[in-house]
């Protein structure tokens, strides 16, 4: 096994002094954000300068540097986005992680040969969704951080592409890139960078049902080795230089040594920072209870007697080799042995010295002075014809080329400009569309008012609806459970699919539906738009973040959802069980009611393979727009998306009639 691939060590780093404390520990990549798209806004991150130089920095020591751009973006932020790329690709970075498929398709076509790992914020949970997302440019996948082991393997073995793994630090609740509670209840958006952490929160009773613990796989390095997982990710861009160089420095000699953690390293990581312990719940698919956690002050108290680390980056050794010879240029080769990389460079034809000729010891003095770069000199070997000189000034000038030429990226500093892109100009979605959670909630009104009618797969009934909701989440082990009952649903009198997911746009086309976008895509620009058309959506729901000019930018071929209680969270972990139980939660009538006294719906989502289920955490407050027609006919918005989860048949019939007489629905509800 000593030969085995060993996976790359990826490490975070909120801060230059985080960056130093990760590649002091032995990582062999870092991840930063600098001032703008990144989903970390709240750390101190990265100014120009400090990019250019950690870059630098991190290409001294072999180390990879990679950048979040892992927001999502508007159509009018997308000159702004590319400029910020540019500049990172000009400052070399290794490549960019991108959340955003509009984004991400203005990169491909502006910097073509810079690589793009796709964010887990991307939603990928099966090979499918990989495939999808390599389609669309990326060479890498950071898949969710809810696969079992299983699934992961799957992915290594049958995706084609590098797969990424989260396997220490803190868990989302919800899927990510599925979170929308900061988001649409506390104004502050997790997809751009600014989540509250209202999952950190206690509810009205004072719990915490929905606060994970940290997840730490420390002790399942041997399989990630074994399955040729290519890069293992530490979370904690917003955590201390500290805390970064002690788990870091844990999980590289685990690395090296092939194994998984003893009990003690699991307490040292745990020093570090947890809530209440850790968890691999998800990991070992043994989901329940034991995952919850807070922030103790038994946790805080295991840091505090932590004695500071003192992370220091030993300099970089080389070898310099350096000529004079008369009549010939002054010659430097500089080899860097651990990157296998030497360069040579030549300066001014030597003087005849009148006075003072340079011998070795003098040309070597001058040579190593290395001082502010992180290099030292190993080895010095100078050749040189007596009565020689040359200035000082050129073999300081020849030592500054050398060092820039072994750090060099030799990338063109040409200017970018924003390419031209795919357009989904064109004519509006003017279909009414409405989901239901039950069969019963499609009354002869509804009927009649929407001519699409979805109901979760699971609770098709062709006697009302005519529509199906994929489930938004489909490991590769239900794929095949959910194909057959979309084909049985077909066979039924399905005609339409609402799609949350790139990964199974497939099922709906096998299955002969016509697939149609759902907001889950997190589609923010045009661009995210007219590539969902190109590849095979009749029409997208917009994300529910934007905005009504913003929606208007946007163009055609696209709807929003203009009624209902939004999904806020999409739960692998039961949290209905966590404020209610089982008979309440089997019931569709738990809640989760926040320190306000808000309550937000919890409705269970089967799973097509085994005897559990995930969760949907809907808003507690409806979006209403039925006093709002003219707003929504100036943005564009002819037809519109509803969604009914808890109303009864009664309540469905009275939103209906409000919206034909564009009446209002009360003050307790949320507005575009």
């Amino acid at each position: 096994m000593a030969d085995t691939f060993l996976p790359e060590l990826l490490a975070p780093a909120g801060s230059p002094a985080a960056l130093r404390a990760a590649i002091a520990a032995g990582a062999d990549a870092v991840y930063f954000g600098g001032g703008s798209f990144n989903a970390r806004m709240r750390a101190q991150n990265f100014t120009d300068e400090d990019v250019a130089e950690s870059i630098r920095l991190c290409h001294a020591h072999g180390v990879k540097a990679y950048m979040t751009f892992n927001t999502l973006v508007t159509d009018r932020e997308l000159p702004a986005f590319l400029e910020a790329a540019h500049k990172a690709y000009l400052a070399g970075v290794d490549a960019l992680i991108v959340a955003d498929l509009g984004a991400a398709e203005v990169l491909r076509l502006a910097l073509p040969d810079l690589p793009l790992h796709a964010s887990t914020q991307c939603s990928a949970h099966s090979v499918d969704g990989a495939l999808a997302l390599v389609e669309r440019g990326f060479c890498r996948v950071v898949p969710a951080r809810e696969l079992p082991r299983e699934e992961i393997a799957r992915l290594v073995a049958e995706s084609g592409t590098e797969i990424e793994v989260f396997i220490h630090g803190a868990l989302c609740v919800s899927h990510s890139g599925q979170c929308l509670f900061s988001s649409l209840v506390g104004g502050r958006s997790g997809n751009r960078g600014a989540c509250a952490q209202p999952c950190r929160l206690p509810d009205g009773n004072g719990a915490f049902p929905l606060s994970l613990k940290d997840l730490c796989l420390a002790r399942e390095i041997p399989f990630f080795i074994e399955a040729g997982v290519h890069s293992l990710k530490i979370e904690g861009r917003l955590k201390s230089p500290d805390y970064v160089y002690r788990v870091v420095s844990v999980y590289r000699k685990l690395l090296d040594e092939r194994r998984g953690a003893t009990d003690r390293e699991m307490a040292e990581l745990a020093a570090a920072f947890s809530r209440s312990g850790f968890t691999d719940g998800y990991f070992k698919n043994s989901i329940g209870h034991h995952m919850m956690g807070v922030r103790s002050e038994s946790d805080k108290q295991k840091a505090r007697v932590q004695p500071p680390a003192e992370p220091t980056i030993p300099p970089v050794p080389l070898h310099i080799f350096f000529e004079m010879y008369a009549e010939k240029p002054i010659r430097l080769t500089v080899f860097d042995a651990k990157q296998q990389k030497n360069v040579t460079v030549t300066g001014d034809i030597p003087l005849t010295a009148q006075s003072a000729p340079m011998d070795a010891e003098s040309v070597k003095k001058n040579l190593c002075r290395f001082g502010g770069t992180p290099y030292t000199a190993a080895e010095v070997t100078v050749s040189l014809d007596a009565g020689l000189m040359v200035p000082v000034s050129r073999l300081n000038a020849l030592r500054r080329a050398a060092l820039a030429a072994l750090t060099e990226q030799k990338r063109a500093d040409t200017p970018v400009a924003m390419p031209t892109l795919p357009t989904a100009q064109g004519a509006r979605v003017t279909e009414r569309s409405a989901r239901f959670e039950i069969p019963a909630q499609i009354t002869s009104a509804a009927m009649a008012y929407f001519p699409i009618r979805y109901l979760p797969l699971h609770a098709f009934d062709e006697k009302v609806a005519n529509g199906v909701v994929i489930p938004p989440v489909i490991f590769g082990n239900e794929a095949d459970g959910v194909l057959k009952s979309l084909q049985k649903a077909r066979e039924r009198g399905a005609k339409h699919a609402l799609v949350g997911n790139v990964g199974h746009l497939a099922l709906a086309v096998a299955a002969g539906l016509t697939p149609h976008g759902d907001f889950r895509l997190n589609i923010f620009n045009e661009v995210a738009l007219a590539k969902a058309l190109e590849q095979g959506f009749a029409d997208v729901l917009l994300s529910p973040e934007l905005s009504l000019p913003q929606i208007r930018d946007i163009g055609g071929h696209c709807d929003a959802i203009i009624y209902g209680r939004i999904p806020l969270m999409l739960l692998e972990k039961c949290a209905g069980k966590e404020v209610g139980n089982c008979d309440l939660c089997a019931a569709g009538k738990n809640q989760l009611t926040d320190r306000r006294g808000e309550k937000f719906p919890i409705v269970r989502l089967p799973v097509p393979e085994g005897n559990r289920h995930r969760n949907i955490l809907y808003n507690s407050r409806p979006t209403a727009m039925s006093d709002r027609r003219r707003d929504l006919l100036g943005a564009g918005v002819t037809a519109g998306h509803y969604i009914f989860t808890v109303e009864s048949p009664a309540r469905v019939d009275a939103v209906i009639d409000a919206y034909r007489k564009g009446a209002s629905l009360g003050d307790k509800v949320r507005r575009i």
